[in-house]
């Protein structure tokens, strides 16, 4: 099996190096391929400088300006599927997904028959560390908004630790993808809803960064909601 774990960046330099080392600490073999939006901090030139030590596996896709989560997980995952990898992975750089849960993600669709299985926060009770409780409310109760508009059942719906095997993200047509930050996540998943796909959530506990800065915003959180009611009335074919 080919394994390739995306981990999109824009200032991450305090973080960047030691999720690197810490993905490839695993047993398994899994791939990285960063994708950093132009970094002023440095993030993209310390990938490079680890590329030397990890020639074969470390990936680095460089892009001008911020232009989205969303965006950059699509530019990966056309990446990904152009060179042939099996099951491909979304993480934070910041260590809020802890990379030994990346083979709980992999077994949930390797073995246990996942099309994509999802790093949830919410499917065992609340599952959050370090972070104030006005942000996980808001983000409790954004996946409740997401479960009473779109009648689908996935208890963190904008989680972005996620396991595609290489047949879920070849059903979805990527360039149809509208949403760029927050929403993406939901559209992704309701996406793979509507198409049958068998989705998974395996409980892991989210860690609240202590390092570097959030990439959150108001206007995120707007697209989110706004995009969760366009989604309701959208076709699928």
């Amino acid at each position: 099996m080919k394994k390739l774990v995306i981990i999109p960046t824009y200032n991450e330099i305090e973080n960047v190096g030691k999720i690197i080392r810490a993905v490839f600490g695993l047993e398994g073999g899994f791939d990285i391929l960063v994708i950093d939006d132009g970094s002023p901090d440095g993030t993209a030139a310390r990938v490079k400088e680890l590329q030397e030590e990890f020639p074969e596996r470390l990936n680095l896709l460089e892009r001008k300006g911020k232009q989205g989560l969303g965006t950059a997980y699509i530019a990966g995952f056309k990446w990904a599927l152009e060179r042939d990898f099996d099951y491909i992975f979304e993480m934070d750089a910041d260590f809020s997904h802890s990379p030994a849960d990346l083979p709980r993600l992999l077994e949930a669709c390797s073995v246990q028959g996942g099309d994509l299985s999802i790093g949830s926060r919410y499917c065992n009770g609340v599952s959050v560390v370090n972070w104030p409780i006005s942000r996980i409310l808001i983000s409790y109760f954004a996946s409740v908004y997401v479960r009473t508009v779109l009648g689908f059942h996935i208890f963190d719906s904008t989680a972005g630790f996620i396991c595609y095997s290489r047949k879920a993200l070849r059903s979805i047509d990527l360039d149809a993808i509208r949403m760029k930050g927050y929403g993406f996540q939901i559209e992704m998943k309701y996406t793979a809803y509507r198409k049958g796909l068998n989705i998974k959530e395996v409980p892991v506990i989210f860690v609240n960064r202590k390092e570097g800065t959030s990439k959150m915003s108001s206007g995120i959180f707007g697209e989110a909601f706004w995009g969760v009611l366009k989604l309701r009335f959208r076709k699928f074919s």
